[in-house]
């Protein structure tokens, strides 16, 4: 009796509240994984891949980080990963961490006039075709010239605000109650409820695919673009005119898709805010209004110099994204007159547990380069006819980076082109017009998942995420027209426009190529 006694609390305090059969499953991944790693360490590595993506996708029903993280200490115990390279992988992401430790909590500061300024725009436009494109619009637009996870970030914290307000008000004044709990929401209001959280649910889908057009497009749009520029020698203009034949169709037809699945309603888009909703957000506009002391104005303002101070910083580029918010946080903080070390710890209770899970998933990203479990596939798109290569780098780079980190998989293959180039296997023209296919294979099909784009994943471990009932498999399925669209247009480009245009854009004089081959 003792013992079913002692074996019963376990299943009770491991995991928490996790489902049963959840943890029946982690605990077999657990004893199976290590007799498989003897066995074939590559099918292990696979595996591990696999159960790690499972995670994700079980993140409203149990934080990745836990489940995760059993799995990948597990990996390096027995071999899969060796602690040396995991620490040279999260060195080398380590600009990535620092963005989500001080932007995230920096944007926490200025959040009292992020909801003022979207509030009056949530009240002035009430058609919500105009907001999806307004939302698309900025993710891109933004993403193009900052850092998308920041765009996000400030995106999340607009509807999180907006989602709370709403929450609390329905609630009553006196109703203690977190915004997770919703026993006291009264009867009327719950199908409004639902109907806000499929309306908050498409504007930050809209908004994080907006991330994914935007950051295609330049220099600065993506981490992995800032490696394939360094590496082929593009400036700011160079990178963006080389992308511009595929980036400008997937632009606009991205934003056309928009438009279609707004106004058909199609894959759970196309609701409008209810007008309970947009009642309270015109009344807490007016009563903030009526209500602004001197030294609330001169907070906005201050908040208002410093995304100034962000918009600057980011688009010259004058620091690491993570020591800009760092500024935001030491300049939002000091003029605002917040000195308390226990309001500041706030800040990052959103941002923490994110950069923990994104360092279990770098170990991961380790276990794919120490076990080579891409080689395989790389040696076989170098080993395509020259004329295949476009389409299946992109593709191939595509399915790759929708289960895995597209940054390291656009540093791994164009690695590996610039090898060839040195080599002499392939020419010049031929290098460069790869270095776009890697470029666009990775930013694009890899909406398809939550864990392809940090950003999205980001969006899908947010405290904001499961308020508003958007799980794994639901941004998968939101996703998906994006995605058929993004790839078969970046695809089309890819294979019929690049080859064409880029040689119009040299006889033009537009486009100048640096020589590689030492």
């Amino acid at each position: 009796m003792e013992k079913i006694s002692y074996l019963k609390s376990f299943s009770l305090t491991f995991l928490g509240s996790a489902p049963g059969w959840y943890k029946v499953f982690i605990i077999s991944c657990l004893i199976i994984n290590p007799i498989m790693t003897m066995i074939n360490p590559v099918i292990s590595g696979w595996m591990l891949v696999l159960e790690f993506i499972f995670t994700l996708a079980m993140a409203l029903k149990c934080y990745p980080l836990q489940p995760g993280g059993l799995l990948v200490i597990e990996a390096c115990l027995t071999g899969l990963a060796d602690m040396e390279n995991v620490r040279h992988e999260i060195g080398a992401n380590l600009e990535v961490i620092l963005l989500l430790m001080f932007m995230v909590a920096g944007i926490h500061f200025v959040r009292d006039l992020l909801l003022f300024v979207f509030t009056k725009i949530l009240v002035k436009i009430r058609s919500h075709l105009a907001l999806a494109i307004l939302f698309s619009f900025l993710g891109a637009f933004l993403s193009a010239f900052l850092d998308a996870l920041t765009v996000l970030a400030v995106i999340i914290s607009i509807c999180m605000g907006m989602y709370s307000l709403y929450h609390r008000t329905i609630c009553g004044p006196d109703a203690n109650v977190r915004v997770s709990d919703d026993r006291l929401v009264p009867e009327e209001f719950k199908d409004d409820l639902e109907k806000f959280r499929a309306f908050l649910r498409s504007i930050l889908m809209h908004a994080a695919v907006g991330t994914a057009l935007g950051g295609v497009c330049t220099l600065v749009g993506e981490p992995q673009n800032l490696i394939i520029g360094e590496i082929a020698k593009w400036d700011f203009v160079q990178f963006a005119i080389r992308m511009s034949p595929v980036s400008v169709p997937v632009v606009i037809c991205g934003f056309i898709t928009c438009l279609i699945i707004e106004k058909f309603k199609l894959f759970g888009f196309g609701q409008e805010m209810p007008e309970s909703v947009h009642k309270i957000l015109v009344e807490n506009d007016k009563k903030t209004m009526e209500n602004l002391t001197n030294r609330d104005k001169i907070k906005l303002v201050v908040q208002a110099i410093c995304c100034v101070w962000l918009v600057v910083a980011l688009a010259l580029h004058l620091a690491a994204v993570g020591l800009v918010g760092l500024s935001i946080i030491i300049l939002a903080t000091a003029f605002c007159g917040v000195i308390s070390e226990e309001e500041i710890g706030k800040s990052f209770t959103e941002s923490l547990p994110f950069c923990s899970l994104l360092c279990v998933f770098f170990t991961v990203v380790t276990v794919i380069s120490q076990q080579e479990l891409f080689v395989p596939l790389i040696n076989w798109v170098l080993s395509a006819p020259k004329e295949d290569q476009l389409p299946i780098f992109y593709m191939a780079n595509g399915i790759l980076s929708a289960v895995s980190d597209n940054v390291f998989v656009a540093t791994i293959y164009v690695q590996q082109v610039f090898n060839a180039l040195q080599a002499g296997v392939i020419d010049q023209a031929h290098f460069e017009h790869l270095a776009v296919a890697i470029n666009t294979g990775t930013n694009l099909p890899s909406v398809a998942t939550p864990n392809g784009q940090a950003a999205f994943l980001f969006l899908l471990t947010s405290a904001l995420a499961p308020l508003i009932r958007l799980p794994y498999v639901k941004m998968m399925w939101m996703a998906l027209p994006y995605t058929i669209v993004l790839t078969v247009v970046g695809l089309i480009g890819t294979w019929f426009i690049l080859p064409g245009l880029t040689d119009t854009y040299v006889d033009m004089g537009l486009l100048h190529s640096v020589n590689l081959v030492k």
